[in-house]
Parts: C-alpha cells; sequence; structure tokens
C-alpha cells in the first residue's frame, strides 16, 4: 500500500470518527449513556468483582486520611474512549499503586451489568483496581457532587492529593504523559 493510501485511509477514519461524533451531539473524546455493551472474555480469578455503591458511599470513597492520594476514574463498558484507555489505566495502577497511589474505577453501566459486562471486561484488561458501580436512579446528583463542571460524559479522571484536593482532572480520554507526570509529583513528594 503506497505512502498517500494509507495517509488517506487514515484521513478518512478521522473524518468518519469525527463526524459519527458531530451526529450524535458528542466531543470526539467521550461518550454519554448508549445502549452499546462491551465486547470482552470472562474474568479471571485475579480480578475483584465489582461491587454497588450508592452516593454516599461514593462520598466515602473520596475521602482521604492524609496518608495516600488517589486516582479515579468514571467509566462504562459501552464508552468507547472508555475502554481505549483502560490499558493505560491498569499499566497505571501497576506501576504507581507500590508507589503509594490507591486507584477506583467507577463504573457507569446499568447494574444489571454488575455481574455480566463490567466483570468480562475487567477481565479481559487483567484489571487489579477496586471497581465499584455506581447504582443510583438519578446519577446528575452524584456527578456533581463530585465535580460541578463535569457534566457526566465518559471517561473523567481525577487525581486527588492525599488531603483530598483534585489536583488533576481530565474529561474525555486520558492524555497518559500528563496524568503520569501529575502522580509522579503526588508519589515523589514533589507537589
Amino acid at each position: 500500500m503506497t505512502h498517500a493510501r494509507k495517509l488517506w485511509l487514515a484521513t478518512t477514519a478521522t473524518a468518519l470518527v469525527l463526524a459519527g461524533s458531530l451526529f450524535l451531539n458528542l466531543p470526539a473524546t467521550a461518550q454519554t449513556r448508549s445502549s452499546r455493551t462491551a465486547r470482552a472474555k470472562p474474568a479471571t480469578k485475579s480480578t475483584p468483582a465489582p461491587r454497588a455503591i450508592n452516593s454516599e458511599e461514593l462520598q466515602s470513597l473520596l475521602k482521604r486520611d492524609g496518608n495516600r492520594p488517589l486516582l479515579v476514574n468514571f467509566w462504562a463498558t459501552w464508552c468507547d474512549p472508555c475502554r481505549d484507555e483502560f490499558p493505560e489505566l491498569v499499566q497505571i495502577d501497576t506501576r504507581y499503586r507500590p508507589k503509594g497511589l490507591d486507584f477506583i474505577a467507577i463504573s457507569l453501566d446499568d447494574f444489571a451489568d454488575l455481574k455480566t459486562a463490567v466483570p468480562k471486561f475487567l477481565g479481559t484488561m487483567k484489571a487489579k483496581m477496586p471497581v465499584y458501580l455506581l447504582n443510583v436512579a438519578d446519577p446528575e446528583p452524584a456527578i456533581n457532587s463530585v465535580d460541578s463542571a463535569w457534566s457526566g460524559a465518559l471517561p473523567a479522571t481525577f487525581l486527588y492529593d492525599k488531603n483530598g484536593q483534585v489536583v488533576y482532572k481530565h474529561f474525555g480520554r486520558i492524555k497518559a504523559v500528563e496524568l503520569r507526570a501529575a502522580i509522579e509529583k503526588l508519589v515523589s513528594g514533589k507537589q
């Protein structure tokens, strides 16, 4: 295949993604709830089972005790950018948990997916971080309690220092270099 043909294919693919996001009225890097389901393999024994939580339990998870910083990623199996970034998040968890970072993933999937699509996806990803599914009738108050600037579009990632202050946030697919730099500052004590 010629270089010009490859360039044309890459440009066409990008245009189709952007056109699709405009058609759906979504940013190209974020998605909202839809009927998509995860294409995943069964969970492995090393993958923790996801647990349903309510808004109060979410707030409790976000509180810091002054000991360790916390990375929180809001995602769903039906969200393409969420699935795309998840392998990078698993690598970040593997690298930085031993250095003092806590990491939790909060799924916004339907409750019915708690024992099906969510654990299958996590098993495929070889995820080891604790995973919770936000089980509330209306997620908007929980979303606003996390960040009033967040519309609820997925994925959304927040990094809290050991005292519970947000030091990094990103809506849409993470920029791994930026996130790793922010984490390095926290775990090295250079913040």
